[in-house]
């Protein structure tokens, strides 16, 4: 139940409210407890239970009966019941308020007395009944109005509905003030709302208010008068309204006094011709003085949430032309790729190699045409063959043709030795070359993926929504005044961009923007504009969250561990882990361990496809001039739907724990930097609420002996956190090993929980 902070805009409310009732129950002639309306209005809105029941109570003197009171305490007694019982609920009072309403008529319709009106042709018990619905309806709209008076006025802009429901009210309390205080006292309030809206408005929009605000004055006269005279006033003061509020002011009086003229006023006592003239001085002087940043803060207020339709095309164009920028963009990198797959290494067939021999040897031999006539050339392939598969030829390689007709078969074979050896290093820089353009190729691939991604979601085009005004219209209930609302994207990619001022709480925000839109939101960021407002963007609140644990310790006489782990938030809706396990242990196996981690990471922050990352990191690890391995156990876990991608390349086997089921995760590839191409294990596991994912070193698994004992052990737990499981795991592999670590240990664990 929504309580208000007692401030002095609360102790103004609740005096407004005070006196609304008094002048309600003034309303009707017999004055009947229309102020109930406003009682039961107060208590749903949240006012203090206490105040505004004995406000009540005391309203209903007005009746100067016994009875009336007596009625007007049992209902007071009974709201005040429901709101203690609501508050220490901590609850809002629902549907089932108008069901209190109509029970609390119950001493109205029984103890009030109702002398009845000779207009209606039926007894003052049925008269009553009508009545007690007239004051069911006014619950009803009086609700709206006490919202839109006590938590709205002057700090957003009031919607059709709400005005209606102001009017309503205003029409009562209007007419109550007529049979209450007289005309004076209502000229005196009407006119200075008038003459307030049009400085403020400064528009048409003062026609309308001014029929509005003559109509309990109308009603009461049974005269159409009050409606012309208030719509002159209202045109007069619009007249002049570009020259200052004084200038108004001065013409609203002067039409009113001369109205006043042909309504004969000035033919009655001094002490009414004194009070109506009053009446219409008085709003005039407060116009004039009104400081005008009290002016311009209010008038800043009456349009502040408008839709800014020039702001959102201009954001539009930019985004389309970003998109499509983007997009071509990543078709250069996509023909890039395509490119430097195109190149390809020249090979070196027998006939090159047979045609540098013959101009090294044969063209300054005295035998070359009788070789040539021979067909002794023919030879040379299969001589070359043989070289080409062996990577050097000797004596015993010579074809028969040849050792009996060359003269020099000597200088044949250090002259082809030579070819082939100078061949054998132009092929491994060639190959070197060859595996580099893939390696950009690859990444001019993964590149143009993210950026024609990119592209496409710089496209779509924010557009007008009722959810935006339905939004900004709960944020006011809320007391939180909304200057601009984008609502864009769909499913897991919605997001809610909204200006606030920078004390707004961000979990008041989250949890009216969730009602509001029928969506489970969460804040993602909130970034300062200025000094004292703040744009919270708010996006959707994925279905699972995530805790880990960590446990390792380093080989024993080591300084450092070739075990590194890595946990990152790729976005909002997804996350990495990740433990690599460089080949031996100390410093070398570490920095092997970290550069795979730290590639893997960086790739998979801009957003890389999968396949891209894990070749591109085995092709750099593979290109060190040393030997230098690594085992990985990956997963990127997707928390809307739960989803686990698992990596296994050369790692031990992994675990998911649910409950009393044990799943294995296996996988049979080599370590990445072992081979030119990786070939990793890919599973996919679908987790759910209270599952455990378990990443573990050889140097833990090696400790259980077996694939079963481990499989055994692990099945036995019963694990609450992640970080209790993992050291519960390092703890009983390290007793395994009699406390002392034979190789690098580390325990990464998983468990997903719902999201909050």
């Amino acid at each position: 139940m929504r309580s208000l902070h007692f401030n002095a805009r609360t102790v103004a409310a609740h005096l407004f409210v005070a006196a609304a009732m008094v002048l309600l129950n003034f309303s009707l002639p017999q004055r009947e407890p229309l102020a109930f309306a406003l009682l039961h209005a107060a208590i749903v809105i949240g006012f203090e239970p206490f105040t505004v029941c004995g406000a009540y109570v005391v309203a209903s003197v007005t009746a100067l009966s016994f009875e009336a009171t007596l009625s007007a305490a049992v209902q007071a007694a009974l709201y005040l019941v429901l709101a203690v019982i609501y508050r220490k609920k901590c609850r809002r009072m629902g549907y089932e308020r108008l069901a209190y309403a109509l029970v609390a008529q119950l001493p109205f319709i029984f103890l009030f007395p109702h002398a009845g009106y000779d207009v209606f042709p039926f007894a003052p018990v049925y008269q009553k009944l009508l009545i007690a619905a007239l004051v069911i309806l006014l619950t009803v709209l009086f609700e709206g109005a006490m919202e839109a008076v006590c938590l709205r006025l002057f700090r957003t802009r009031l919607g059709a509905g709400e005005l209606a429901e102001l009017a309503t009210l205003w029409l009562f309390a209007g007419m109550g003030m007529l049979s209450s205080v007289g005309e004076p006292c209502f000229y005196l309030v009407s006119l200075g709302a008038l003459l307030f809206f049009v400085v403020l408005a400064k528009s048409a929009a003062a026609v309308p208010f001014a029929v509005a605000i003559s109509l309990p004055l109308t009603l009461y006269t049974h005269a159409a008068d009050p409606i012309a005279l208030f719509t002159v006033c209202a045109c007069a003061a619009l007249l002049v309204c570009p020259y200052g509020k004084a200038a108004s002011a001065l013409s609203l009086v002067a039409v009113f006094l001369g109205a006043m003229f042909f309504e004969g006023l000035y033919v009655r006592t001094p002490l009414e011709i004194a009070l109506t003239v009053l009446a219409c001085l008085l709003p005039a002087l407060l116009a004039v003085c009104i400081p005008e940043r009290l002016l311009r803060r209010a008038e800043k207020t009456l349009l502040f949430y408008r839709e800014r339709a020039l702001p959102r095309i201009a954001v539009n164009r930019s985004r389309r032309a970003v998109g499509e920028q983007l997009y071509e963009v990543s078709s250069l990198f996509r023909d890039i790729g395509q490119a430097f797959e195109a190149q390809n290494a020249p090979d070196h067939t027998a006939s090159q190699i047979r045609g540098k021999l013959q101009m090294m040897l044969c063209n300054s031999c005295p035998n070359r045409g009788m070789c040539a006539k021979n067909r002794l050339f023919d030879s040379f392939d299969k001589l070359i063959a043989v070289g080409k598969a062996k990577g050097k030829v000797n004596l015993i390689d010579l074809p028969l043709e040849l050792s009996q007709n060359c003269s020099n078969s000597a200088g044949l074979l250090f002259a082809l030795n030579k070819l082939l050896a100078e061949y054998a290093r132009m092929d491994m820089q060639l190959e070197a070359a060859r595996a580099g353009r893939n390696l950009l190729a690859e990444q001019a691939r993964g590149i143009s993926e993210v950026l024609r991604e990119l592209a496409l979601e710089q496209s779509e085009e924010y557009v007008f929504s009722d959810e935006e005004r339905r939004l900004a219209s709960a944020l006011a209930k809320e007391g939180l005044l909304a200057a601009e609302i984008f609502l864009y994207g769909e499913g897991a990619a919605f997001t809610a961009s909204i200006t606030l001022p920078h004390t707004a709480s961000g979990k008041d925000v989250c949890r009216a923007a969730s009602e509001a839109l029928g969506r489970n939101l969460a804040l993602s960021e909130k970034l300062p504009l200025g000094a004292d407002r703040a744009c919270f963007i708010l996006r959707a609140r994925p279905v699972y969250d995530a805790s880990f644990g960590v446990a390792s310790r380093v080989k024993e006489g080591e300084t450092a561990g070739g075990d590194t782990h890595s946990i990152l938030k790729i976005d909002e809706r997804r996350f990495l882990v990740a433990l690599s396990d460089g080949m031996g242990s100390g410093e070398e196996a570490r920095a092997v361990s970290d550069r795979t981690l730290t590639l893997i990471e960086s790739f998979y922050k801009a957003k890389m496809p999968s396949a891209t990352v894990l070749s591109t990191v085995n092709s750099l690890i593979a290109f060190s001039s040393e030997e230098t391995f690594a085992c990985l156990d990956l997963a990127a876990v997707d928390l809307d739907t739960g989803i686990a991608d698992v990596v296994k390349i050369g790692s031990p086997i992994g675990f998911v724990l649910s409950g009393e089921t044990l799943q294995v995760l296996e996988g049979d590839s080599l370590p990445i930097g072992a081979l030119e191409a990786v070939h990793p294990a890919c599973l996919r596991v679908e987790m759910q609420e209270g599952d455990f994912l378990i990443f573990m070193s050889d140097g833990i698994t090696t400790a259980f002996g077996s694939s079963s004992e481990l499989c055994s052990y692990l099945s036995r737990l019963h694990p609450l956190n992640p970080q209790s499981l993992a050291e519960e795991i390092l703890d009983n592999a390290l007793g395994r090993y009699r406390g002392r670590a034979e190789d690098d240990m580390t325990v990464v664990t998983v468990k997903l929980t719902k999201s909050a």
